[in-house]
């Protein structure tokens, strides 16, 4: 069972983040700039809450809203999910679904320490059945 450790482990610890006075807009320009769709939004080196494209659409642009002049914290999540390393592909899948969103901060001893996305696990878990799917297929034919 894969855990998000693994995912990081293979992708980065990375983390883009923004702060809670900047602008909308400059959050904007720094998601495509690094061709992502959420920022964590950190204040003073603590993680306060996080800002996705979706935020974008629905409450700056929908809203009617001006980007350069919209602060991020005036419209970021707070109070978001996040997971620790342990957690599994399945639970993060199953805390996604049920918070609606496509982003997870992860945390440890209450550290930023990555980000994980819908399409971060989805890609893990395609790997995984691959994996499966050799491994049997092999067995089956009895080639390595």
């Amino acid at each position: 069972m894969t855990i998000v450790r693994h995912i990081l482990d293979k992708k980065g610890q990375l983390v883009w983040t923004i702060g809670p006075d900047d602008t909308v807009f400059a959050a904007i320009e720094e998601m495509a700039r690094k061709n992502v769709g959420a920022l964590v939004v950190v204040d003073n080196g603590d993680p306060v809450g996080i800002f996705t494209e979706r935020h974008y659409a629905r409450d700056v642009f929908l809203k009617g809203r001006s980007s350069p002049t919209t602060a991020v914290k005036d419209v970021m999540r707070t109070g978001f999910a996040y997971v620790t390393p342990d957690r599994t592909v399945e639970e993060c899948m199953a805390i996604m679904t049920a918070e609606r969103v496509r982003h997870l901060p992860v945390m440890d001893d209450g550290n930023l320490v990555g980000l994980v996305s819908i399409g971060d696990l989805v890609k893990s878990i395609i790997e995984d059945r691959e994996f499966v799917i050799d491994q049997l297929t092999n067995y089956i034919t009895g080639t390595r």
